[in-house]
């Protein structure tokens, strides 16, 4: 699929054992949502529960440099435990690129 049209059904469990989570990205990164959801910067998307923010992220492309800051619920996800650190139902996961200004 194109960028902004990933899907995440391939970390759906074959037992079809899912849970729905908030997916926020916000400034550059929101060109990589599906369209219907880039007005409000978010989707809610269903993902296996052993699903890690890296598994989560992996199907809709960002790049990796821009994947800078990462909340789960408004709390920081540092960048070594997003390979190992697995999310639960209603969870907010957002990502911000890294962002420069004076």
């Amino acid at each position: 699929m194109e960028r902004g049209g990933r899907r995440t059904a391939a970390l759906i469990r074959a037992d079809n054992a899912v849970m729905k989570i908030t997916f926020k990205l916000f400034a550059s990164l929101t060109d990589y949502l599906p369209p219907h959801a880039k007005g409000e910067n978010q989707v809610v998307i269903e993902v296996d529960p052993a699903a890690t923010i890296a598994q989560i992220v992996e199907p809709y492309g960002l790049p990796h440099k821009l994947v800078h800051l990462v909340l789960v619920n408004g709390h920081y996800v540092a960048p070594a435990d997003r390979a190992t650190r697995t999310l639960q139902a209603g969870d907010v996961l957002a990502i911000w690129p890294p962002i420069a200004g004076g």
